[in-house]
């Protein structure tokens, strides 16, 4: 493969910007709060036991506490309307099972929140 000259000069010049580029695009600290881990369902059981082993991991490595409030009820639909209506700041977490999932697809209706309201996920690790 032949690399013409212009090309190699562009790549050469971005090349050397990058380390200059890189202070100015640093990544903001967080968390700098307490963060909130949001479970749908009774203490003590699977989804309580798993986020209060990640809230803990995560408190070990990013310096900064992770509670886990559980807010039991309506198939964990209380605990998800709370994340919903909260800012989206990425500082109240919500942990899931597929059944609180699904059980908020089949409902049109009683929800606190809309059909089309959308939570991103941050990792599917349960089975």
């Amino acid at each position: 493969m032949k690399l013409r000259r212009r090309k190699f000069l562009r790549l050469a010049g971005g090349a050397a910007a990058l380390p200059y580029a890189s202070r100015y695009a640093g990544a903001q600290d967080y968390p700098t709060r307490p963060v909130r881990i949001i479970v749908g369902f009774p203490a003590g059981v699977a989804p309580d036991i798993v986020a209060r082993v990640i809230g803990q991991a995560l408190s070990d490595r990013l310096g900064q506490q992770f509670v886990v409030e559980n807010r039991p009820g309506a198939g964990s639909n209380i605990g998800t309307e709370l994340v919903v209506r909260a800012p989206p700041d990425g500082y109240t977490l919500l942990m899931v099972v597929l059944t609180s999932a699904m059980s908020a697809m089949l409902r049109r209706y009683g929800l606190g929140y809309g059909e089309n309201v959308f939570v991103d996920p941050i990792i599917a690790g349960m089975r």
